[in-house]
């Protein structure tokens, strides 16, 4: 029987019912992404001081990749003049109203008529989540009627109200005030109106209304309506005939709008965007939110390209028990742009689209499917409709479909999986040749099982179908049976492990017309000599380390440090692979991961040969608390016979082996030695080419709570380069800063300089001001935004944003927000 999963609930998309994005220069802005959005900080029914809520900013870590987005700050709004009368003790439910006393107090009380009550001074009435203040009342014990007049102050669960006269039923729950000021508890939302209706427990209705979060009598932004009707059972306020001033100027006017009164989703327009692109013109877009059901929602999104048209892009999500996804489709019919002059895709007048599908479901006992589907029209389309101001273009587009199964079979661990890979082209300036083999299908299988606590056998197995156009293609299977163990003490441990594996193909097709790298030239000669070749061979390795510490310190603080040899011997035979073609096999970057990896090369179609020791010796320093505060590493491998296995140079030659004696000496440090610096490198130095291969280093100030500085370096050669090919693959600088002048102003800044090609690949800059109730942001981004492979050449842009929000009106991911965090670690 397969238990009932518990109630579900997608996150909250956060809404901005109005809002400013105006892209001067520079690409399409897109509409807001609801996957990525996040809800505000939700504030308590009744806070003692719902005018300020918590602002701490979370505790990003240094050298933290993305940091947590900094939560809604109030820090700055004064306390509410009119939470002086608020009395947080009172019931928050106001399903009980019928079934609770009223009781009432005055300094004189008139009841000649003995139904109706006439109270004078400091008259108080309470019932339930409910009170009524004023200096003046008349109260009805038949029908609970009342008329309260002079300094009327009224509370009940969600707001507070305060008015020159008040009249109303008690046991309707209803009650019409003139002159009101009010106060909502759930968020702090706040105005005035010349007539407040309480049309029962859970609906409000203001006319000739004002609304804002802002403080009381200093409203930066408000918003002016004919009628606002609030309803606090579905968290939505309603304006009719609303005008929002900013600085007291009208700027927008819609007859009817909506707008949050808590952090629950609803439907609406969400962040209207307007941008200019090169390659489609200007582009307006308004999206809309449906909120169709707790678990599933939908966002249609129309947007206006000048130089090409008409799009509808659209976003459906759901969440269900056992399957959760969400599907992305844009369409634009008959597109009137013209060809792009660099690529030799025919795009007028057709048809364009992009798809994203992705999909997790569970299907039986261990086992559940995932698809992740990714496909566009043609390879010019998120050249066209994306920007990396606003999204990442990539060059590939991955589709996947897997089912996965994991679980324990009796003492013995398993895994598997079954499915397939497509990858599709997606920028104009790379051939097809340079896609990856389409896995159609792949299967794996592997399994673990302990026959004590220190011995265990498993084996790792694949197989797959490798298909790709004008290439060698075929399919592989490649078993990794193993025995290992491993033996360990408080300051020791050794790991011995045998392997066996065997990797088979069978070639479909002519493969003598094809070498490596595709199709042969007429007088070249194919470097497969068999439809089926195979390789086989043992791999043996004695992985072991040591770990001693003491007690030492360090300018006057106590720490403890280790001390961490470490010994890794690896034998594999040669065994000659020329004749196995290369599916998905390359030689991977050097790094200190290596120096414990039985082969170099990624995939199954190369194994290197070895006779190496590698060796490692760490250090570490920590705190009392256990914290790292220092970590410094030094290794390399030492080659005890030839480097025979070498992936091929061209699409029919190999090139020779090599005799290096030893690998890349490797440095790597990091240090932290207080919560404000941190410190990271790495270094690589070549000494059978006397050249450096990779050297690069990162320094990181925190700069007050919310600030944050960095700069680094970095170089890299290409890797398998020889002493004549001494150009870099990569040398840049990198800055950035995030600089807190005060509580309400931050600065941003960052660049990025390519030695190369001796210009800026990307320079940002901009300002951001935090207040009660606004929040602004303006950034200017240069940035290399197309790179041609072929010519080596690229395209710049130059974009500027300007992004205002009003707090309380939805939340708001600014679209420029994506482009500060990838650009500066540590943003928040």
């Amino acid at each position: 029987m397969t238990p009932k999963l518990p109630p579900r609930h997608l996150p909250p998309r956060r809404l901005l019912a109005v809002a400013a994005a105006l892209a001067l220069f520079g690409g399409p802005a897109e509409a807001q992404s609801a996957a990525e959005a996040q809800p505000a900080p939700s504030q308590p029914n009744a806070p003692t001081t719902p005018s300020v809520a918590p602002a701490a900013v979370s505790n990003c870590p240094l050298g933290a990749y993305r940091c947590p987005t900094r939560p809604l700050n109030y820090n700055m709004c004064h306390a509410n003049a009119m939470l002086s009368f608020y009395d947080p003790t009172m019931s928050k439910d106001s399903s009980v109203r019928e079934t609770s006393n009223t009781y009432v107090a005055a300094q004189r009380v008139d009841s000649s008529n003995q139904s109706v009550y006439h109270l004078e001074g400091d008259v108080k009435m309470d019932r339930a989540d409910q009170r009524m203040q004023a200096d003046v009342a008349d109260y009805s014990d038949d029908t609970t009627d009342y008329d309260a007049r002079g300094n009327v102050r009224y509370q009940e669960v969600g707001q507070l109200v305060s008015s020159e006269h008040m009249r109303g039923n008690q046991n309707a729950s209803t009650s019409i005030a003139d002159n009101v000021s009010y106060q909502m508890l759930t968020n702090r939302g706040n105005g005035v109106a010349t007539q407040g209706q309480m049309l029962d427990d859970q609906r409000t209705r203001y006319f000739n209304a004002t609304y804002s979060t802002c403080d009381v009598g200093n409203h930066v932004w408000e918003l002016h309506a004919k009628d606002i009707r609030m309803d606090k059972e579905t968290g939505e306020g309603v304006a009719h005939d609303a005008t929002m001033y900013l600085y007291n100027v009208p700027f927008f006017w819609l007859p009817t709008f909506t707008f949050p009164i808590n952090d629950d989703r609803k439907s609406g327009f969400l962040t209207p965007t307007v941008g200019n692109s090169s390659r489609s013109g200007f582009m307006i877009s308004a999206p809309y939110y449906l909120n169709l059901a707790p678990n599933y929602d939908a966002t249609l999104d129309p947007r206006i390209y000048t130089d090409r048209g008409v799009m509808l892009a659209s976003e459906f999500r759901y969440l269900v028990p056992g399957s959760s996804g969400q599907f992305n489709f844009e369409y634009l019919p008959n597109d009137q742009g013209a060809n792009d002059p660099d690529s030799t895709e025919k795009t007028k007048g057709a048809d364009r689209w992009l798809l994203k599908y992705y999909d997790s479901t569970h299907l039986y006992g261990p086992w559940s499917l995932y698809a992740g589907i990714n496909l566009a029209s043609d390879r010019n389309y998120l050249r066209d409709f994306g920007n990396d101001f606003y999204t990442t273009t990539t060059s590939q587009l991955t589709s996947s479909t897997y089912i996965n199964g994991a679980g324990k079979w009796g003492a013995a661990f398993w895994n598997a999986s079954f499915g397939a890979d497509y990858y599709q082209n997606a920028d104009y300036s790379l051939p097809d040749t340079s896609v990856q083999y389409k896995r159609w299908p792949r299967a794996t299988f592997n399994v673990d099982y302990p026959l004590n606590r220190w011995l265990d056998v498993g084996a790792n197995t694949e197989a797959v179908a490798f298909r790709k156009e004008d290439s060698i293609e075929g399919n592989r299977l490649d078993l990794y049976p193993y025995i290992q163990a491993d033996f360990r003490g408080a300051a020791w441990f050794v790991k011995p492990r045998v392997a066996y594996r065997y990797t088979g193909y069978d070639l479909t097709g002519n493969s003598q017309q094809y070498g490596y790298y595709g199709l042969l030239g007429s007088t070249d000669t194919s470097p497969f000599t068999s439809n089926s070749p195979s390789r086989s061979l043992p791999i043996v390795s004695v992985d072991s380390g040591l770990i001693f510490d003491r007690s030492t310190s360090l300018f006057g603080t106590s720490y403890t440090q280790t001390l961490e040899p470490r010994l890794y011997y690896l034998y594999v035979p040669y065994r000659n692979q020329n004749n196995l073609p290369l599916f998905d096999t390359n030689l991977m970057s050097f790094d200190t991961w290596e120096l414990f990896t039985p082969n170099t090369f990624s995939g199954a179609d190369r194994q290197e040969n070895a006779n190496n020791l590698s060796a490692m010796l760490t250090t570490r320093l920590l705190d009392d608390n256990g914290v790292e505060r220092l970590s410094a590493s030094f290794g390399q491998i030492r080659y005890l016979t030839q480097q025979r296995v070498q992936i091929p140079d061209s699409n029919t030659t190999v090139p020779g082996p090599t005799n290096w004696s030893g690998s890349d000496y490797i440095i790597d440090l990091s240090t932290q030695l207080n919560d404000d610096w941190k410190l990271m490198s790495q270094y690589q130095w070549n000494p059978a080419l006397g050249l450096t291969d990779l050297g690069a280093v990162t320094v990181q100030k925190r700069i007050k709570t919310d600030g944050i500085l960095n700069f680094s370096y970095r170089y890299r050669r290409n890797p398998g380069s020889t002493l004549a090919q001494k150009t870099p693959l990569l040398e840049q600088y990198d800055a950035s800063i995030v600089y807190p002048v005060s509580d309400r102003w931050r600065l941003i800044g960052h660049w990025t300089y390519s030695v190369l090609d001796k210009r800026t690949v990307e320079a940002l800059a901009g300002v951001e001001h935090d207040s009660c109730c606004v929040a602004l942001r303006l950034v200017a981004r240069h940035y290399v935004n197309t790179y041609d492979t072929t010519t080596a050449l690229g395209n710049a842009n130059t974009a500027i944003m300007f992004e205002v929000e009003f707090k309380g009106m939805g939340g708001f991911t600014g679209q420029s927000e994506n482009a500060i965090r990838n650009g500066i670690l540590g943003y928040q």
